[in-house]
């Protein structure tokens, strides 16, 4: 092997060459850190629904449109947009990550978030906030996943018995699924109280999207098969299914599944943008000036690590399924907190928060009565149960 000294001088001039050309290209190219961190959603863009990021909490980028233009520095190469929020998640860790990295390096080193900035930053103000996955292919939603949720219609007694024996036994976790495109708004819509249904209730919820593929997913590998996370809401229909006929008595479908009942946004948070919930974790809900809910983690009877080991155990899980942590006590139901049931009214705001991610606020309006049915609809909680 040569040495230094004697290699051909073509050979050092190359290598002279390629220092040189590192050390004129932006510094944003081979970065593997970002000068402020990001979040990503859909909105609507002169009428199409966008892939955006989010810079600020105020700032809305069309990345496709900002990906044209950061390509026409030829030190970058072609990576193409995301398509829609699934492609984004399913390509993140293949380079999607990267190209974003470099886009929010050059747009916030070259000032391009200030009055000069280009068309396709939008004020958040000015643009409709869509669901930011539109539609996640599975939402599997966490039954009783906080120790203040249990039994939260009992006496304090029944309640501090009822917590024991959860502590004593965990078991495994109940998940149950979430209808998607239907139920999923995005912030701002309406959440519709269905004619004739007057239970209707309230549960904040930390949605973790996944980001890898998965089957029999461990809870000690689970972290890394996320992509970020959302704030949920699971809203509730407590009025049950009426008598007769089928003699079941309990039906998910009717307390989970109508319309507008799966609030998600108003955008992601890349987990390495948020840390670790289980740690962190801290989500409230309000209906109008009124707190109802507030929890951390160390409510969860199992963790987020865990469900996802359980519902990966069941069914694998895919890029832009959803997975919520469940809720926990306050709920309209219960009576632990304010001492009566209280369910959502017509002409009231409901609004949750998840600390370091954002908040949902909903306006709550009443569904007309709908005509021309046959009786095979479902029918309105009056009729079968006590209103009074």
């Amino acid at each position: 092997m040569r040495s230094p000294a004697t290699r051909p001088l073509s050979f050092c001039l190359v290598i002279v060459a390629v220092l040189a050309l590192a050390a004129t290209a932006p510094s944003s190219v081979n970065a593997q850190t970002i000068v402020e961190p990001f979040k990503v959603g859909t909105f609507e863009i002169d009428g199409v629904p966008t892939v955006s990021l989010v810079l600020r909490d105020r700032h809305v980028v069309d990345i496709a449109r900002a990906n044209r233009d950061l390509e026409r520095n030829d030190m970058y190469p072609t990576v193409p947009a995301p398509e829609d929020m699934i492609d984004l998640i399913a390509r993140y860790e293949y380079g999607m990550k990267h190209r974003l990295y470099e886009m929010v390096n050059w747009m916030v080193d070259g000032g391009m978030l200030g009055a000069d900035r280009p068309d396709y930053v939008h004020d958040l103000d000015d643009v409709r906030t869509l669901p930011p996955i539109m539609y996640p292919g599975k939402i599997l939603n966490a039954a009783v996943n906080f120790y203040s949720h249990v039994n939260e219609t009992g006496s304090d007694e029944e309640r501090a018995e009822a917590r024991r024996q959860r502590t004593e036994n965990r078991g495994v976790p109940y998940l149950f699924l979430k209808p998607s495109r239907g139920a999923v708004v995005g912030n701002g819509s309406p959440i519709v109280l269905p004619w004739g249904r007057t239970r209707i209730d309230w549960e904040v919820e930390l949605g973790a999207v996944i980001g890898r593929a998965g089957k029999y997913i461990s809870a000690n590998a689970a972290e890394n098969h996320v992509f970020g996370y959302m704030v949920t809401m699971d809203i509730s229909d407590r009025g049950g299914r009426p008598p007769g006929g089928n003699p079941l008595t309990s039906d998910w479908f009717v307390g989970k599944g109508h319309d507008t009942f799966a609030p998600q946004g108003p955008w992601i948070v890349p987990k390495e943008f948020y840390g670790n919930p289980m740690e962190i974790l801290r989500q409230s809900l309000d209906v109008g000036d009124e707190r109802m809910q507030e929890a951390t983690a160390g409510d969860m009877i199992h963790t987020l690590w865990e469900l996802i080991e359980y519902g990966s155990s069941i069914i694998t899980l895919y890029p832009g399924d959803v997975v919520n942590n469940g809720t926990s006590g306050g709920t309209g139901m219960g009576t632990a907190v304010r001492g009566e049931q209280r369910f959502l009214q017509a002409g009231e705001v409901i609004s949750a928060t998840i600390e370091g991610i954002g908040t949902l606020t909903h306006p709550v309006v009443a569904e007309e009565e709908p005509q021309g049915l046959t009786g095979a609809n479902l029918t309105p909680v009056c009729n079968y149960r006590n209103c009074n």
